[in-house]
């Protein structure tokens, strides 16, 4: 009788490095991942005979993929053999959060309908900041925010604050149109030369790419100054 040997299963270190999941993610992105990649890299390790990629094969075929997946209990992710309870735990949750982002839509998203919407947006996170903060807001069409950038850290000048970085992030996010918030440490919102240099030279170029800089604002202490109603824009 001839005894047969079972090959060893491949664990994660055996694979190559550019094709483990979370190496691929990081050079490539997560779109390029499959379901079994994501998987794999929530579970993070297999098991002692199984790398940590057959494990999550084994766990997408047990619920005949995502649409099973995502309605399945703590107790029926522990039962497949090699996910334990903090596992199961982080899939769980891996798959809520994704449930939750879907169901966001644009009435979920703050609107700026004045400058005082603008300065209520920041005024709590930037009014107590010990150093100039620039941070630009980026609006779609209905002048919801989509994001939120800190551009700069430091005194405000034409030369540091640069356009190409202000709009290099209103392209990235489509938006429509920008407002550009700093602070001053001081308390005392009142505009300087340089605050206003920067304002002009980022409104022209706005108007040149076809993205409105709606307003500048400079948050004080519990009080700020719109740069659009002092008639610099």
């Amino acid at each position: 009788m001839v005894k047969v040997e079972s090959t060893p299963s491949l664990m994660i270190r055996d694979y190559p490095q550019d094709e483990r999941p979370r190496e691929r993610l990081i050079q490539s992105g997560p779109a390029s991942l499959s379901n079994q990649e994501i998987i794999a890299i929530l579970l993070r390790t297999g098991t002692k005979s199984e790398s940590v990629l057959q494990v999550s094969n084994r766990l997408l075929a047990s619920f005949e993929g995502l649409n099973l997946l995502k309605d399945a209990s703590l107790e029926e992710i522990t039962s497949i053999n090699g996910i334990g309870l903090a596992k199961a735990v982080q899939m769980m949750a891996a798959v809520e959060l994704g449930r939750r982002i879907s169901n966001l839509g644009f009435d979920d998203r703050y609107s700026i309908r004045s400058p005082e919407d603008g300065a209520n947006y920041v005024m709590n996170d930037m009014r107590f900041l010990s150093q100039e903060h620039f941070v630009c807001l980026y609006l779609n069409t209905k002048n919801q925010v989509l994001h939120k950038q800190t551009i700069f850290i430091g005194s405000l000048n034409a030369s540091i604050v640069h356009p190409r970085e202000v709009f290099k992030e209103a392209f990235r996010r489509s938006a429509a149109s920008i407002i550009c918030i700093h602070n001053h440490p001081s308390g005392d919102p009142t505009p300087s030369r340089e605050d206003i240099e920067v304002t002009k030279r980022l409104v022209e170029c706005g108007r040149i790419i076809g993205i409105d800089v709606l307003d500048h604002l400079i948050i004080g202490e519990k009080k700020f100054i719109s740069l659009k109603e002092k008639g610099y824009l």
